[in-house]
């Protein structure tokens, strides 16, 4: 019986090296489709790689680039934004996202949420869930060593700077896996999506007969509300709100 589980464990091992290889095998070819200038090709290796369950923000990034090089704006934004998703601090996704942007036919200005909460969600996302996790386990480790001195130590300089310290210690950690949960519930939700039609008209209701209320442009991101059969309820940076068909959207 032994003897039977070390075979399935080394054939596991064996099955997850292969894999890794052929995935290694497979970015390699597709940067290679790159730097030849062949966007195309290396777009679709790095589709496939994707589907294997191989997430990574650096491919995601990749991807993006080979998109906006075939100036396929909808889909570079999309792949940019699912890179940050996994890596808030991608700063090379992060400016790369901002100049195709520009190239966006609809400019939508973020009138819905209060300056303090979007210099919040910019700390935030400095970091991704597992770094602030970690972060603030840290920190409950070292005020647990605070505590300790605060306990046996005999000196009553030690024993308050020591305490304060400790005190100060817990509240980051707390501070730091709260933030830790709101990239997570991020990471989790994937309420946002990328508009991928040319262009779309939102209607007043989930019906193809609704009023339309706007038109809107491929690339634009909006925020999905509610979903109903194949529709979904939609609102943007600027607080509008409407109803689109499921399929002119795509998730991040």
């Amino acid at each position: 019986m032994n003897k039977k589980l070390i075979i399935l464990f080394f054939l596991i091992i064996n099955s997850i090296n292969f894999v890794a290889a052929q995935a290694e095998e497979s970015l390699a070819k597709a940067n290679q489709f790159y730097a030849k200038g062949e966007y195309s090709q290396a777009a679709e290796i790095y589709e496939n790689i994707l589907k294997t369950n191989e997430t990574a923000p650096e491919l995601y990034y990749n991807l993006g680039n080979s998109y906006f090089k075939q100036d396929e704006i909808a889909r570079a934004i999309l792949n940019y934004e699912r890179a940050l998703r996994l890596a808030p601090n991608n700063a090379d996704a992060r400016h790369n996202l901002a100049f195709a942007q520009q190239k966006l036919i609809d400019n939508i200005a973020d009138n819905g949420s209060f300056f303090l909460l979007r210099w919040l969600e910019n700390v935030v996302n400095l970091l991704n869930s597992n770094t602030w996790f970690f972060g603030s386990f840290a920190f409950f480790l070292l005020a647990l060593v605070l505590i300790f001195l605060f306990i046996f130590s005999g000196k009553h300089f030690l024993r308050k700077t020591s305490f304060y310290s400790a005190f100060l210690c817990l509240i980051i950690s707390v501070i730091m896996l709260i933030f830790a949960g709101i990239q997570k519930k991020t990471l989790l939700t994937r309420d946002a999506a990328i508009v991928m039609n040319g262009a779309v008209t939102v209607k007043s209701s989930p019906d193809k007969s609704g009023t339309d209320l706007f038109i809107l442009h491929e690339g634009t991101k909006v925020f999905v509300l509610s979903t109903l059969n194949s529709w979904v309820e939609i609102r943007l940076t600027n607080g509008n709100v409407g109803w689109v068909e499921d399929k002119v959207i795509e998730r991040i």
